[in-house]
């Protein structure tokens, strides 16, 4: 087990939208990453990240809302990810499977359970019936079986169902790649009248299938998201400083920024009208801890703006805005200082007051 869960660390990748966060997988036979079309749904481009994937764009090529499916573009990174055991195997009764992915935000979690139905039809579609606890952001990861061999695309659950999730077989995983790859790299989708796989040229003038004549949701560049309110205020400070947005997002009115050494949270809490931005520092050393404190007391005097806080080992640097009293031109400066003095407190902490780097 210990060797398939090192393995699938590096084919499993999270997800991030503008909309939510979510786990696909890279099936290096096809080179192509799959996922849920829920997680994807709406978006041209996702965020995407793993272990020896840094985080960048990639293209939607294919959305099929009939099987929940999404096939995103790979990077040209082929040769440094592993091949895992791609079949359409049949699962039975009482078999034992694991469940892989990225619930919460919580980066590779594994989950063990049962097979309780191997064959639950739901909408005239088969999925495999299990307890390997499901939750949100697990959606698009992979079910494997005790060989590591994938079984199935984790898609839903029932709600306050005590763990009862429901994963797709991968045989509606393999006719759809199959049939999907005739189009030679076109982007694609499935209508979900007459079920039939649509490319780019073959779409009717208008956006409508040229099998059965149905509307399809075909998105243009006119849809991609922009941020409105607060949260394209943000956006356009993130872009001010250096920084891609469309990298940045982590889901609704949420981002992650790299600054050196240092991560920097940065949410839009409506309900309050709160901008937190938190950066994420190196964490306490077990000895000598005194100087260290005496320091960040000595730096929360002379900041203005800006706190040094201490949660569990984290040494965090914060900065609050209510939105009714933002303006850009002094929020784009507080922004600037954090970005600029989290990089800086990381090394000197690190340096002089023997606190550990943050291991991610």
């Amino acid at each position: 087990m210990q060797e398939l869960v090192e393995k699938y660390k590096n084919v499993v990748i999270q997800i991030a939208t503008p909309y939510s966060t979510g786990t696909g997988f890279y099936i290096k036979t096809y080179n192509l990453i799959v996922t849920n079309n829920h997680v994807v749904e709406g978006n041209r481009e996702v965020t995407i990240e793993g272990v020896n994937l840094p985080r960048q764009i990639s293209r939607v090529l294919y959305n099929d809302a009939k099987y929940d499916l999404a096939f995103l573009e790979m990077p040209d990174m082929t040769k440094v990810l592993p091949e895992v055991q791609f079949t359409p195997t049949h699962v039975r009764e009482g078999e034992s499977v694991t469940a892989i992915g990225h619930p919460y935000g919580l980066r590779y979690t594994f989950t063990k359970g049962i097979v309780s139905n191997p064959r639950h039809i739901h909408n005239n579609i088969d999925y495999i019936q299990h307890d390997a606890a499901l939750n949100p952001g697990n959606s698009g990861g992979p079910l494997i079986n005790t060989e590591g061999a994938i079984v199935g695309v984790n898609t839903f659950i029932i709600q306050n169902g005590n763990t009862i999730g429901f994963s797709l077989p991968t045989r509606y995983l393999e006719n759809t790649i199959i049939a999907f790859q005739k189009g030679g790299g076109e982007i694609g989708l499935r209508c979900e009248s007459c079920t039939n796989i649509v490319f780019e040229s073959t779409i009717e003038m208008g956006g409508y299938c040229p099998h059965c004549g149905t509307k399809l949701q075909v998105l243009s560049e006119t849809d991609e998201f922009q941020a409105e309110g607060v949260p394209s205020l943000i956006e356009s400070m993130l872009k001010k400083l250096g920084h891609d947005v469309r990298v940045s997002r982590r889901g609704p009115n949420s981002w992650e920024i790299r600054q050196g050494s240092a991560k920097i949270n940065i949410s839009y809490h409506q309900q309050n009208g709160l901008i937190i931005s938190d950066a994420y520092l190196c964490t306490l050393p077990q000895e000598n801890i005194k100087p260290l404190y005496e320091y960040l007391l000595r730096e929360n005097y002379r900041n203005n703006g800006l706190t040094l806080s201490v949660k569990g080992q984290d040494i965090i640097l914060s900065l609050l805005i209510y939105d009714k009293y933002l303006r850009e031109e002094t929020a784009l400066k507080l922004m600037s200082t954090l970005f600029e003095k989290a990089d800086y407190y990381d090394n000197i902490l690190v340096e002089q007051y023997g606190a550990n780097w943050r291991n991610e």
